[in-house]
C-alpha cells in the first residue's frame, strides 16, 4: 500500500479545496506571496535604475523563498515521520488549489440581484474594468475567468505538485502571482514585470494545453457540444496576446456556443482583442454554472491523470 502515499497529499487538498475552499480568516500563503512581492516592488523601485534587472532580481528572491519555505518545513516533517509529512503536504497542496474559490466568486455573480451587485462582484476577480460593463458583458467576463483560471488556478498546480511535490506548486504560484500583479505590458509595469510575466508563459504552456484537450473531453462528457469545443479551440486557441489564455477560453466557448472575449478596457485604456467562439446564441446567467461544470469535471479528470503519473514517477520511493 505504499504506493498510496505520494498522492494523499494531492487527492488530500484537491479534497479540501472541494470541501471548504480558501479559509478567508486565516492566513493565506499566496497572501503573504502577495505582500513579499509589494514590498520588494517598493525596495527596486528605490535601488534598481535598470527596472528590467530589478524585475530579475524580485522574481528570484521570490520564487526562493516561495519554494524554499515549504521545501524546509516538509524535509523537518518528512524527518520526522512519513504521515506527518504527508498531512503537511497535503495542507500545503490544499493552498495551492484554487476551484471552490473560483466557483464560488463566479457564483457570486450568478446569484447577484441586479446589474450594479454583478458588476462588484464580477469585479472582485477579473483585472479589466468593469464599469462599462453591461449584463451580458458581465456575465462574459465571469465564464472567461472560470474558463482561463481551470489551468491557472486548478489544473497547473495539479500538474506541478504531482511531477514536484507541494513545493512545485508554491513555485508556479509565486511565479503566477508575480504576474496577476505586475505582468502588465504598461508604462509602470512593462520593464519591471517583464521576466515575471515570461516566466508564467513558460509554466503555463504545457498545462494550458493538456487542460484544453481534457476539457474538450469533459464537453462531451458532460453533454455540451464537444465537437464545436474541438473546432473552436484549434481556430481560436492563439486569439490573445498571452500564448496559454485562449487555450481553455476557446474550448469554452465552443463548448457552451457562445462568444467570449472581444475589446475590453484595463485602467481606463481600451485594448482591441479578437473575439473567441462564435455568436451562436446571447449568453445568459446560466453560463456561469455550466461553465464552473466544466471546470470541476476537468480539474477531476486531470486530477486522477497526474495521480497516475505521480505514483509511476514516486511509487517506489515510500517502497
Amino acid at each position: 500500500m505504499n504506493w498510496i502515499i505520494p498522492i494523499i497529499p494531492l487527492a488530500a487538498g484537491f479534497l479540501l479545496d472541494l470541501l471548504i475552499g480558501d479559509p478567508y480568516s486565516l492566513p493565506h500563503p499566496i497572501r503573504l506571496i502577495g505582500r513579499l512581492i509589494s514590498a520588494l516592488e517598493k525596495f527596486v523601485r528605490a535601488h534598481f535604475a535598470d527596472l528590467t534587472a530589478g524585475g530579475i532580481f524580485l522574481a528570484a528572491v521570490t520564487l526562493l523563498l516561495s519554494t524554499g519555505v515549504p521545501c524546509v518545513i516538509l524535509y523537518l516533517c518528512y524527518s520526522v515521520n512519513v504521515w506527518l509529512g504527508a498531512a503537511a503536504e497535503s495542507v500545503m497542496c490544499f493552498y495551492m488549489l484554487a476551484a471552490r474559490s473560483l466557483y464560488s466568486e463566479s457564483m457570486k455573480v450568478y446569484n447577484a440581484p441586479d446589474t450594479e451587485a454583478a458588476r462588484k462582484a464580477v469585479s472582485m476577480i477579473v483585472g479589466r474594468d468593469t464599469q462599462v460593463l453591461d449584463r451580458d458583458g458581465i456575465i462574459r467576463a465571469a465564464v472567461e475567468t472560470v474558463a482561463e483560471n481551470t489551468s491557472d488556478g486548478v489544473t497547473a498546480p495539479i500538474v506541478y505538485m504531482s511531477l514536484f511535490g507541494a513545493a512545485g506548486g508554491f513555485f508556479y504560484k509565486a511565479a503566477n502571482t508575480m504576474d496577476s500583479m505586475i505582468g502588465y505590458r504598461n508604462e509602470k509595469y512593462e520593464k519591471l514585470g517583464k521576466f515575471a510575466a515570461r516566466l508564467d508563459d513558460v509554466l503555463n504552456y504545457l498545462p494550458s494545453r493538456i487542460t484544453a484537450l481534457v476539457m474538450i473531453v469533459s464537453a462531451f462528457l458532460l453533454g455540451y457540444d464537444g465537437k464545436n469545443a474541438w473546432r473552436i479551440w484549434r481556430r481560436d486557441r492563439r486569439k490573445h496576446a498571452s500564448p496559454n489564455s485562449a487555450q481553455t477560453e476557446s474550448v469554452c466557448a465552443g463548448a457552451l456556443g457562445v462568444r467570449l472575449a472581444g475589446d475590453a478596457y484595463y485602467f481606463g485604456k481600451l485594448h482591441k482583442k479578437p473575439y473567441i467562439g462564435d455568436d451562436e446564441r446571447p449568453i445568459v446567467n446560466e453560463d456561469i454554472r455550466r461553465a464552473n461544470r466544466l471546470m470541476y469535471l476537468t480539474s477531476a479528470i486531470m486530477l486522477v491523470l497526474f495521480s497516475v503519473l505521480r505514483v509511476l514517477i514516486y511509487g517506489g520511493v515510500f517502497a
